[in-house]
């Protein structure tokens, strides 16, 4: 079976958890021996057999940012033909995934990592491209074979933001977590170098600045915490220079009332990032959308306990009361996930913070028991075995 999988990111350039779950799944995939596994990513060329890189086209130099990638999809879609199953992850490249199975007759399977719908803050960022790539978004989704949801919570979302599409053609594979690459491993000089100090506990977030993993609220329930308590951002790629500002204010207002506030704002190689969640006393996800949140297995597999909103996909990740703490949260149901109550949203976050970094001993047990859950839920073989299984369901309808 020969599967050509379409891609924005791929190793070299990544920034994103999408990313890291295409290049897992295409090194499960390729492990096996029995699939021809294409990879076509969108920048330069990547010195990998069976790799192909598109960067974009000369003469959409000047186009809008969606235009752009849609002519990336296009020079992709041709050099699909001959595919058994073309399989796309995001909207980037969801229309060189249909244009493809349009051109080759394949089928087209689709990898929900996100929603358009779910992201309406989009519209900042990309203007009239947010409606162009909500356009792309919904006509793959909706001529889609399958549609593989990293979440039962995507798959809910999936059905509501497209009630076209038959709800029988949408399976949940998880995301997953490469347990030997992501494991505890001490490294106190890095982390002083970065400037946390390993004596005091510490709260870690990991994350691009955007509206939905919510650093806002976390910034303002960190004021709320014991004043001994670290905050520590892994935080970069700000999203629009509106959210940037907005960070870089509630910043700097938490500094002037507390010590121990570190921003590292740019990407940080894998074995600096273990270091840091690995002496972190948790791991805080405050995300308003989340459709898993693999960054939330990288810290288990570190052995940090987290405290996550409980949205989205998070809570068939992390188990309230035994790997961390769920923090509860009424939404709106416009698609923006903005908290109903954005200050009881800020109190309960700072609660169950405080909860976490009170008991060393207790969030240390629950740190490895979302080690534990990680490696025995969400291996990338099983989840490559997985995905195999809707290749050859799809196959089996044609």
């Amino acid at each position: 079976m020969r599967v050509d999988i379409l891609s924005k990111e791929y190793p070299p350039n990544i920034y994103g958890g999408a990313g890291v779950h295409v290049a897992e799944l295409v090194r499960a995939l390729r492990a096996r021996g029995d699939i021809d596994t294409r990879v076509r990513a969108f920048g330069e060329p990547v010195a990998e057999d069976g790799t192909t890189g598109y960067a974009d086209l000369p003469d959409l130099a000047g186009a809008n940012a969606a235009v752009r990638t849609m002519g990336v999809d296009l020079s992709m879609a041709g050099d699909c033909v001959g595919a058994d199953v073309v399989h796309s992850h995001t909207w980037y490249a969801n229309f060189g995934g249909h244009v493809a199975s349009l051109l080759g007759g394949m089928p087209h399977v689709v990898t929900a990592h996100s929603l358009e719908p779910m992201r309406p803050w989009k519209a900042e960022q990309l203007g009239g491209g947010y409606r162009l790539s909500s356009f792309v978004e919904r006509t793959a989704y909706e001529a889609a074979d399958a549609v593989i949801a990293v979440s039962e919570g995507m798959r809910q979302d999936v059905l509501r933001s497209y009630p076209q599409v038959d709800p029988d053609r949408v399976a949940v594979v998880h995301n997953g977590i490469d347990s030997e690459l992501w494991r505890r491993h001490e490294d106190l000089d890095t982390v002083r170098r970065h400037g946390v100090d390993p004596d005091r506990p510490s709260v870690v977030f990991v994350g691009r600045i955007t509206r939905q993993k919510g650093l806002p609220y976390l910034l303002r329930a960190a004021a709320q915490l014991p004043p001994e308590v670290q905050l520590v951002l892994c935080a970069g790629s700000p999203d629009t220079p509106e959210i940037k500002a907005e960070v870089e204010g509630l910043m700097e207002e938490l500094r002037t009332s507390r010590t121990g506030v570190v921003w590292i704002p740019e990407m940080l190689p894998r074995a600096e990032v273990v270091a840091l969640l690995s002496s972190a006393t948790v791991f805080a996800c405050p995300s308003i959308y989340e459709p898993l949140g693999i960054v939330n297995l990288e810290a288990m597999a570190c052995e940090a306990p987290v405290v996550a909103t409980a949205t989205g996909g998070i809570p068939e990740v992390v188990v309230d009361g035994e790997t961390g703490w769920l923090v509860p949260i009424e939404q709106r149901q416009d698609g923006s996930g903005i908290p109903l109550d954005a200050d009881r949203f800020v109190a309960d976050l700072a609660a169950a913070l405080t909860d976490a970094v009170s008991d060393t001993g207790r969030a240390r047990r629950m740190g490895q028991a979302g080690r534990k859950r990680a490696v025995e839920a969400f291996s990338w073989a099983s989840i490559g075995e997985q995905t195999l299984d809707v290749y050859r369901s799809v196959l089996a309808r044609r």
